[in-house]
């Protein structure tokens, strides 16, 4: 890993993103791009990185796609989180992405909210739960995991993800 705010890339991350940004608000599309980051962030101190079950382009799919249920493509006949799973699981098979990853993805998103049972359903969930609420502010306790980069990510007028530094100008 190394540079802190490096997404990403290819069709399934490309689909992630295209679905939130058609889908959801600026802030919302944001927050779930902030909450990979700190998955990312947390991961490494916790060990995660060589655990067989960690899969970057899966907890990017997961972050990213979780609050599509609140977006407009959402129905709004079930809770959110299962709405938002279920538009997740179509954007990744479309893409080509295996059944057994698709389903760890979507139990990710549908039980990112759920509180006492995210951390028990396996190292994606975990990651995708810890990430996403750590940017709601839920859990501040970061120890080393937070560089002091003084940078923060922001989406662009045009829909760019871009590093910032703290005082607002791009960061290089």
């Amino acid at each position: 890993m190394n540079e802190i705010a490096t997404l990403p890339t290819g069709l399934p991350a490309e689909a992630s993103l295209a679905l939130v940004q058609k889908s959801e608000s600026t802030p919302i599309a944001g927050h779930g791009i902030r909450g990979f980051l700190f998955a990312r962030l947390l991961a490494e101190p916790e060990g995660c990185l060589n655990d067989a079950a960690y899969d970057e382009n899966l907890l990017f799919a997961a972050c990213v796609m979780h609050d599509p249920g609140l977006g407009t493509l959402a129905a709004g006949q079930a809770r959110f989180e299962v709405e938002g799973a279920d538009l997740a699981a179509t954007v990744l098979t479309e893409h080509g992405i295996a059944a057994a990853d698709v389903d760890r993805v979507w139990e990710a998103i549908a039980l990112h909210s759920s509180l006492g049972i995210a951390d028990r359903r396996g190292l994606l969930t975990y990651l995708t739960h810890k990430g996403v609420f750590t940017d709601a502010g839920h859990f501040t306790d970061l120890g080393t995991a937070m560089p002091a980069t003084g940078r923060r990510v922001t989406v662009a007028d045009n829909g760019e993800w871009r590093a910032r530094e703290a005082d607002g100008e791009r960061a290089a």
